[in-house]
């Protein structure tokens, strides 16, 4: 049997027996988030397994082109996962030949509390103090007059997450982070296809973090990306990424450089092997090439993902803007178009429910909901005690941590779906 008869009975099987199955209110979960496929991330995940090139490989360069092309940016390195993705871009600014702007344990990263941990700890990992800010409402992201108080002498770097796909202020932290010569890091991983101003977040800052988590704009299992258009930080990444190797040929390549055994490194003999030549502490987060082939496939169904989020995104404003005397719903950035994660929303102080109370009727009734993550980082147990500084009570911070949860608005839901979500919302407030 050769490849063909293999790949036209593996879609055959795909069309036949991985297709969404109708909704039933009276069994089915209302999910915060899955994987969106056909038969083609599965064609070409058999594809890549019969080729056997287990590390990167034809797909991973056939991956990373697609986000360069679709980000117009010059450079794209695939990782292990997003958390991995932004460890390499805070660890990639410690490395030496950053000269007087390299992160050097106890400068300052300024940052949310309000947020996913991935975010914060590659900074305590790299024995950097992270700098807390608030966020505002009903944008979830990090308050700008604060971040102007925010900075100090020790500030070195901005690394922020796009809230659940909402941008934050773009222009006004860019502006900041210029005007300061801080390093700017964008954790895009819950906003792969947001834009602000016009163009995609991910393209703003020296470098960008994605996720390609299930849970994700697209999915490669487990999986990131790390972005950028600094060559010398690319480099860097890339030397990070690959077990902090200086040598930067791909995977089966050799003497790219066409150097390899002519150049002096630190204290090794004349001509060592370029290829065995470390110049950072580094890892091994590479991304496989079976995931890669995966996100090659759910590439080209982004766009049409983030319009399917937009309208999902719609649907809930549509149905909850009846009790916004109770509800805090969210409202996207100023020149912003998020591709929105999720449905984001807090109960009001005044409300006569808690989010506990309506989170448990939802629960109770297979609608299933998250509260943003870590809530307020530094009330985490693995958070106390750890260095940082605050600049304000993050008073903004308790209050999401307290009233914030959210829905789905993956591009698997349903209009079923909706209309069930939308009756048992009704059926909560009527008590009321």
């Amino acid at each position: 049997m050769d490849r063909k008869e293999i790949l036209k009975l593996v879609k055959k099987y795909a069309e036949n027996n991985l297709k969404p199955k109708k909704f039933d209110p009276a069994k089915d979960f209302v999910r915060y988030a899955g994987r969106v496929f056909d038969h083609e991330e599965v064609l070409n995940l058999i594809n890549a397994s019969l080729d056997f090139w287990l590390t990167e490989g034809r797909f991973s360069e056939e991956f990373a082109e697609k986000i360069s092309d679709f980000l117009d940016v010059d450079n794209v390195y695939l990782t292990n996962s997003g958390s991995s993705s932004n460890l390499l871009a805070l660890s990639a600014l410690t490395s030496d030949k950053l000269g007087d702007r390299r992160l050097k344990p106890g400068d300052e990263v300024i940052t949310v509390a309000a947020g996913f941990p991935a975010t914060v700890t590659p900074i305590l990992q790299n024995n950097c103090i992270p700098v807390f800010v608030d966020v505002e409402l009903p944008t979830y992201n990090i308050n700008v007059e604060n971040l102007k108080k925010a900075v100090s002498s020790k500030t070195k770097a901005i690394f922020l997450a796009h809230t659940l796909g909402n941008p934050w202020n773009v222009s006004a932290v860019k502006e900041i982070a210029e005007k300061n010569n801080l390093w700017l890091i964008e954790d895009n991983c819950d906003a792969f296809g947001s834009k602000y101003d016009g163009k995609y977040t991910g393209t703003f800052g020296d470098i960008s973090t994605i996720s390609f988590y299930p849970a994700h704009h697209i999915t490669t299992g487990e999986g990131g990306a790390v972005v950028t258009n600094n060559e010398q930080l690319g480099q860097l990444i890339r030397a990070f990424r690959d077990w902090g190797r200086d040598c930067y040929c791909n995977s089966g390549e050799n003497n790219t450089c066409g150097k390899r055994f002519t150049q002096q490194f630190g204290t090794l003999p004349k001509g060592y092997d370029h290829k065995y030549v470390y110049s950072e502490i580094g890892y091994n987060l590479k991304m496989t090439d079976m995931q890669a082939a995966i996100g090659a496939a759910q590439m080209d169904k982004l766009e049409s993902f983030c319009e399917k989020r937009k309208k999902n995104f719609a649907r809930y404003q549509e149905m909850l803007k009846k009790y916004d005397n109770y509800l805090i719903l969210p409202k996207a950035t100023e020149n912003s178009d998020p591709a929105w994660f999720t449905y984001i929303l807090s109960i009001r102080e005044d409300a006569p429910f808690s989010r506990n109370d309506i989170v448990t009727h939802l629960t109770d009734r297979r609608i299933e909901t998250r509260n943003i993550f870590a809530g307020n980082m530094v009330r985490q147990p693995a958070f106390i005690g750890k260095p940082h500084r605050m600049v304000d009570e993050l008073s903004i911070t308790d209050f999401v941590m307290n009233n914030t949860f959210f829905l789905g608005t993956y591009p698997g839901m349903t209009t079923e779906m909706l209309d069930y979500t939308e009756e048992v919302f009704s059926d909560f407030m009527k008590r009321y």
